[in-house]
């Protein structure tokens, strides 16, 4: 009898332990695909999209956190909290430490099936970079000395990008969640150039901001002219 509870519990052991192995050889789209079929119906809190993705996976987070921004979905609010949350994460990749959300954050509403469908369309963009990374390719961006702190700070100077107040100024969204996104999946995949490509759109949406700072200000001056004279 206890042979037979032996074999029994080595049974269930062994069933136990092939869907850990199935999830963890799946796909960062497949993985995406079972967190959205697990959010809630109606609104969804970030502490619920980190605590179903797992402490583990920051990155993934992030790359989760960006698709939003790839189509022209406009939910209010939703720059400044997946933004925010962004930063803390590039902060906690910077510091070596988990992630911590401040109560206002993790528990800020969004509706969930506006944040589902917006991130379906957007994954065409995670499918299309995960099919063309390659894993090892000019590794030095990450596996030189400094290129942690470096790639970390690039996901802080992206997250603030992104919580800038241009959400109604078009590609202001997106430049900066591309180069997030570009910046996840290279760590992610280890690949070096999606992580050059995350640092160039970075600057590319700098300079699409002073742009913007620039001639709003001209434009401003030229109506108080006007107006003046």
């Amino acid at each position: 009898m206890q042979e037979n509870m032996g074999n029994r519990s080595d049974a269930v052991s062994g069933n136990a332990a092939a869907p850990v192995s199935a999830i963890e050889e799946r796909s960062i789209t497949e993985k995406l695909e079972t967190v959205l079929g697990n959010l809630p119906p109606d609104r969804v809190t970030l502490e619920e999209i980190r605590d179903l993705i797992g402490q583990d996976g920051l990155l993934l987070l992030s790359a989760f956190l960006t698709l939003v921004f790839l189509v022209p979905v406009s939910i209010p609010g939703v720059s400044t909290v997946f933004g925010a949350a962004i930063l803390l994460i590039g902060i906690s990749r910077l510091m070596g430490r988990n992630l911590w959300l401040p109560g206002r954050i993790a528990r800020k509403t969004l509706p969930a099936e506006n944040i589902r469908n917006a991130i379906r369309r957007g994954a065409k963009w995670l499918r299309s970079l995960e099919k063309v990374s390659r894993p090892h390719r000019m590794s030095g961006f990450v596996t030189a000395p400094m290129a942690d702190m470096v790639n970390s700070c690039a996901m802080i100077a992206g997250a603030v990008l992104l919580m800038a107040p241009f959400g109604l100024v078009p590609f202001s969204n997106t430049l900066p969640a591309l180069a997030l996104l570009f910046l996840a999946i290279g760590l992610l995949q280890k690949d070096g150039l999606h992580i050059l490509c995350g640092h160039l759109l970075n600057v590319a949406t700098v300079i699409y901001f002073s742009v913007l700072i620039v001639g709003g200000g001209v434009a401003i001056r030229e109506v108080f002219r006007r107006l003046a004279g």
